[in-house]
């Protein structure tokens, strides 16, 4: 039998029927004074889509969004700075903010030097 996931001793079931005054209480201070200060635009909209669909997939840029009880079970799109990066978020996630899922650096691989790239490719062996 899977463990029953508690945030600060408080059940998932006892997280979602809390309003959100509680919640905060519960977040370290960073992410409660976050909240507590006027919410951009951007934080506002997300809030509201997130409490309106539950099936809907929801396209934010708001990377600095605390992750709060009622967005488990969200599929939340974060733009990363070149796409939009799908995030499910689950019960761990709480108290995180959603940019910390959607990571804006990818692996650069580069390739092998092809003829006058640069000085040195003129002592690369062709096959």
């Amino acid at each position: 039998m899977p463990k029953e996931f508690r945030y600060r001793g408080h059940t998932m079931e006892q997280l979602q029927g809390m309003p959100l005054e509680h919640v905060l209480l519960l977040l370290p201070s960073r992410h409660r004074r976050s909240l507590n200060r006027e919410l951009s635009h951007e934080k506002k909209k997300l809030i509201e889509r997130a409490r309106a669909g539950k099936g809907a997939k929801i396209r934010t840029h708001a990377r600095d969004m605390v992750i709060l009880p009622f967005m488990v079970g969200l599929t939340v799109e974060v733009y990363n700075g070149k796409s939009f990066a799908p995030v499910e978020v689950r019960p761990e996630m709480i108290g995180h903010y959603l940019g910390e899922y959607a990571t804006p650096i990818t692996k650069v691989a580069h390739g092998t030097p092809g003829i006058g790239a640069s000085r040195s490719s003129l002592y690369v062996p062709l096959k």
